[in-house]
């Protein structure tokens, strides 16, 4: 059996040659362990005579504090070592250019919309909003698309199984419901999210609209064109932007009329292109609203708020818009 000094002496070469904690705490086992040299001396302490074991315990007791601290500085020398490598390893140039946080910024669309109820709303008209699920009335039969009436055709609508309900399919619902709850003067915008089942590079099964109605004693079709020409010109920032109107058919109106705008100017003219459809008021509608025709009138447009954003961004692809291409809808922030 080894002498306490012998013990120190080898403890004191085996934790300096461990290179890691892991190596230490397999060193300290040697000597300090169940069955480490100096408990093996210390459960040998009862077979010494009576006269021998105070020398004993003494010596025995010293080397254990000895190693002890020995496998402290063993332990500290490693770990100060290891934070100076990982500091070394993790050092910040603080000299380097700093990293701006990423904003967040405005989705194109939203930005558009914003735009629009700010420019209506210099021109005193509200913002109305409604159910994006709706029911066959207030979706069709109110606006004069009976079941068997064919403008029906010219929506591809999402239908909800089992129910009269539908996914609306435009924003004139916001009109009805408005209508039924006010009373004239009316002046309103209701832009908002529809749907239809139609997909490709100028259309979305889900897009964005916006309507306009304006009720009140008098209102005529002149009203209409230079509400949406002031509205046009405003948007596109163009005083001379060529706006022309188009008669047309639309269920809900009656007179009926295409929206066109200037695309663009060549020797031969200009060219235009529809961007909405806008009439006077159907008396049946004004009646389905709960408003007198014979003391009103009025007028509607709609207009689609992605082709606006399409016109005003330069964008010539509607699906960009929702992708979620980071890298597009930075160049709006």
């Amino acid at each position: 059996m080894q002498s306490p000094s012998d013990i120190v002496s080898d403890a004191r070469t085996a934790f300096a040659a461990a290179a890691s904690v892991a190596e230490l705490e397999q060193a300290k086992a040697r000597f300090l362990g169940k069955s480490g040299a100096l408990t093996e001396l210390l459960k040998a302490l009862g077979k010494l005579s009576a006269e021998e074991r105070p020398a004993a315990g003494v010596a025995i007791n010293e080397a254990k504090g000895t190693v002890e601290a020995l496998l402290k500085d063993r332990r500290d020398a490693i770990l100060a070592a290891d934070l100076a490598e990982r500091l070394k390893s993790e050092s910040v140039d603080v000299t380097l250019p700093g990293r701006r946080q990423s904003l967040g910024g405005l989705h194109p669309i939203t930005r558009t919309q914003s735009r629009i109820e700010q420019l209506f709303g210099s021109m005193g008209f509200g913002v109305a909003s409604g159910p994006e699920i709706e029911n066959d009335f207030f979706n069709f039969t109110a606006l004069r698309m009976f079941p068997d009436h064919p403008s029906r055709s010219m929506q591809d609508t999402f239908y909800i199984a089992g129910t009269d309900r539908v996914l609306r399919t435009h924003t004139s619902p916001v009109q009805i419901r408005y209508m039924r709850s006010h009373q004239p003067p009316i002046r309103i915008i209701c832009p908002g999210r529809v749907y239809r089942c139609d997909h490709d590079a100028t259309h979305s099964p889900m897009f964005h609209q916006v309507e306009g109605l304006w009720v009140e004693e008098g209102v005529s079709l002149a009203d209409l064109k230079g509400t949406l020409t002031q509205f046009l010109q405003r948007f596109f920032e163009r005083d001379d932007l060529a706006i022309r109107f188009r008669p047309s058919y639309f269920p809900f109106v009656e007179p009926g009329v295409e929206i066109d705008m200037e695309w663009e100017r060549t020797e031969k003219g200009v060219k235009y292109l529809e961007i909405g459809g806008a009439g006077v008021v159907h008396p049946d509608v004004l009646r389905n609203g709960g408003i007198d025709p014979e003391r009103y009138s009025g007028f509607a447009f709609g207009m689609g708020l992605d082709r606006l954003a399409m016109l005003r961004y330069g964008v010539n692809d509607l699906r960009l818009f929702f992708e979620n291409d980071l890298a597009f809808l930075e160049q709006f922030r």
